[in-house]
């Protein structure tokens, strides 16, 4: 048997602006998602997946798993029509939309399978394996999931809109600090939802545009305040990431709530992460004091809340 594991993710700064080439800034966390593999008598490959989800999770994107298992066989040259495999999921990262779920579980096949087959792959290219995997979801990703899944750590990425070869910058934060993750009990479908902003940018253009420069600006100051480990201003910089991704119609009325109700209760700041329109926010709450307090008020709202650590 062969075991691989992934970590999930956040993103503090940049989802969807990711999309049109402009930088992220992502943090692995804590929780992973772990895949163990074995050969089978007959072939082909079966899936059992054992990992905690947000209800209907796994069973909404059980066609896009199938797509993305294919995609990822196919990429590692791996031949199951003779001799199959099982693929066990597992792990404490729940199967959700926002913390990078898929991400985390294409690299962790991907690893299981470079071991199983001694196909002796370096990190890079597991997280081609994984980027591949990212398609059966994604269609087209941008590749900052995988990446964080595959290297973990607190990444500047940036995607390569051009000739494909996307950059990864480690910023070098002081210490992790903690935040509360909130989970609005929503699966989003992210290729519908870039979609939209896509068709938001084709159809009004200036209101992107305007967006897209505000964020331009934030981010510079959101990278600086995080190495100098000012998280008062960096709260700030998320609140101003949410209102931009409000104005691009991603956000949800569950999503708001929850920012709002970190907010009140003292986080430093919050914002949605990820897809959008359901799925996660993440709140800012540095010391475990303020933590506990920001989590007890989201679970207070009756939504599902876990703490964890970034940087």
């Amino acid at each position: 048997m062969a075991v691989g594991s992934g970590s999930g993710k956040l993103i503090l700064f940049g989802e969807h602006f990711v999309v049109f080439g402009l930088p992220a800034i992502v943090s692995a966390i804590g929780s992973k998602t772990v895949a163990s593999i074995e050969f089978k008598d007959s072939p082909g490959w079966q899936v059992e997946d054992n990992r905690p989800e947000t209800l209907g999770y796994k069973k909404e994107k059980f066609s896009q798993q199938k797509a993305s298992i294919d995609l990822i066989l196919k990429a590692a040259g791996v031949d199951v029509s003779k001799k199959g495999i099982k693929i066990v999921l597992g792990g404490d990262l729940q199967a959700a939309s926002g913390v990078g779920a898929s991400a985390a579980s294409c690299a962790a096949i991907a690893r299981a399978l470079n071991d199983l087959y001694s196909l002796k792959l370096d990190n890079r290219k597991i997280n081609e394996l994984a980027f591949e995997g990212e398609k059966g979801y994604h269609g087209t990703p941008s590749g900052i999931d995988n990446t964080a899944a595959v290297f973990g750590g607190l990444l500047v990425f940036k995607k390569d809109l051009q000739l494909g070869k996307n950059s990864i910058e480690l910023i070098k934060a002081r210490k992790p600090v903690e935040v509360v993750v909130g989970n609005t009990g929503l699966t989003s479908d992210t290729k519908f939802v870039v979609g939209e902003v896509k068709k938001l940018k084709e159809e009004n253009p200036v209101k992107f545009n305007e967006a897209v420069k505000k964020y331009q600006r934030l981010l510079i100051s959101a990278r600086v305040s995080i190495e100098q480990g000012d998280w008062k201003k960096a709260g700030g910089l998320l609140d101003e990431n949410h209102a931009l991704l409000q104005q691009l119609a991603v956000s949800c009325k569950e999503l708001d709530l929850l920012v709002d109700t970190a907010r009140q209760a003292g986080a430093f700041g919050a914002k949605m992460t990820g897809t959008g329109r359901g799925g996660l926010m993440f709140a800012l709450t540095p010391g475990k004091q303020l933590q506990d307090k920001v989590l007890d008020a989201v679970k207070l709202q009756g939504f599902e809340a876990f703490a964890t650590t970034i940087g």
